[in-house]
């Protein structure tokens, strides 16, 4: 969050599993098409927030499993979990607010006693959250038996049933929608509310986002009946949340246009990526140039010695590419190497993505940009983090003066090219 020095343009909060990541996508097209319109147009003055019922080790697996980027903030194990950053630093205020009125070793003691109740495994196990299974028809006399007994107890406690098998319990305090207004209230004492806030959700333990006052929501095409029938019950008539009529991220993408919340129009749905030059900014250009760099290799684009020029003229002559494995050449050496590697690609799922693109400007005309960049190919997966300096040529167009790539991770064989 300290990277913005001022209330993000747009905080979008998302919940992943059939939201955010479609699970029915086998190429990952709508997460993709996210990706780029992300880290294009609003990564660098806006927030993203995952939101997730995942644990942070299932979570964890998903982002080894699935073309993801990394958000600014991460909610976890159904908002009993905050952290910051890539390096996932936790919030120690948020979990000294969940321990009022909560213990563990209560619920558990009393949670044993329904024989409908089969503990999750000890993963989905957190220090605010409790997590079974139980089957729909058993939910809610389990729901209600349990809350009564917990209460006389001393607990105050919150039961969510969602995807008509989980059932979580946790603090009262706690839940996606609480984690969320805890947020915007730490950002409201910052002076750093966000100008606007969509939320995103396809479950029951999405419901309490669509309940933040102010907040714009989408509940995508594929939401589950759980949520359309409590929005119809509590929300219905609020103009600020709609039903998409897209699936996953690009119910997501459907409501920024809708709501007019900046552009919606991914690189990846631009018919010609190669002549799209009305956005000069570093994260556009750095999202564009992997683009076609993966158009190639997929032979998406025709091989023609004009297209090459093109690439070659964004290349500064006297610029160097440090490539991962240490060699140094000179940056236009570069499209000599990509002109053999035409349609490499063509017929796998090979797909290439950039992640937390951060650019500092260095001068009135040029750029130090940073940023993740990936490739996977069917199950093998290698990234790299990039340093590039950028600097603008006209009014058009930006120039790539220096890039130097180390190896992140890697499965494979080794062969990277810009």
């Amino acid at each position: 969050m300290d990277r913005l020095k001022s209330p993000a343009r747009l905080m979008i909060v998302s919940d992943l599993d059939h939201t955010m990541v479609d699970h029915h996508d086998a190429e990952n097209l709508s997460l993709l098409r996210f990706n780029a319109l992300w880290e294009s147009y609003y990564r660098h003055d806006s927030l993203l927030v995952f939101s997730t019922g995942r644990s942070p080790t299932l979570y964890k697996e998903l982002r080894n499993e699935k073309p993801m980027i990394t958000p600014d903030i991460t909610i976890m194990s159904v908002g009993t979990e905050i952290t910051y950053g890539k390096s996932m630093v936790p919030d120690d205020g948020w979990e000294e607010f969940l321990n009022q009125k909560w213990d563990r070793n209560i619920v558990m003691e009393e949670a044993s006693k329904f024989s409908e109740l089969t503990r999750q495994a000890e993963t989905e196990q957190r220090p605010h959250k409790i997590s079974f299974y139980v089957k729909k028809d058993k939910a809610q006399h389990v729901t209600e038996s349990l809350s009564e007994i917990l209460k006389k107890r001393g607990l105050d406690v919150k039961i969510i049933y969602s995807g008509g098998i989980d059932l979580d319990i946790l603090p009262q305090g706690a839940g996606k929608g609480q984690a969320l207004a805890y947020l915007l209230k730490k950002f409201e004492t910052e002076g750093k509310r966000p100008v606007n806030t969509l939320v995103c959700g396809d479950s029951g333990n999405d419901a309490e986002l669509f309940s933040i006052p102010g907040v714009y929501g989408v509940m995508v095409s594929n939401a589950q009946e759980e949520l359309l029938q409590w929005h119809a019950k509590n929300v219905k008539d609020n103009p600020k949340i709609i039903h998409a009529t897209e699936r996953c991220a690009s119910g997501i993408i459907e409501a920024i246009g809708h709501f007019k919340l900046g552009t919606n129009l991914s690189p990846r749905n631009v018919s010609d990526i190669a002549k799209d030059g009305e956005n000069a900014s570093p994260g556009h250009e750095i999202v564009k140039m992997n683009l076609l760099c993966e158009k190639w290799r997929r032979a998406e684009v025709e091989k023609s010695e004009q297209f090459l020029a093109g690439l070659k003229a964004v290349y500064d002559p006297s610029g160097t590419y440090i490539h991962p494995s240490g060699s140094e050449h000179h940056i236009g050496e570069h499209v000599n190497i990509l002109k053999e590697s035409f349609g490499d690609k063509k017929g796998k799922q090979y797909r290439i993505w950039v992640d937390g693109v951060l650019a500092t400007q260095i001068g009135s005309d040029a750029w130090l940009v940073k940023f993740d960049k990936w490739e996977s190919c069917g199950e093998k997966r290698q990234g790299c983090v990039n340093t590039v300096i950028l600097r603008k040529k006209d009014s058009d167009r930006l120039t790539w003066v220096h890039v130097h790539q180390t190896k992140l991770e890697q499965s494979g064989k080794d062969d990277w090219l810009l």
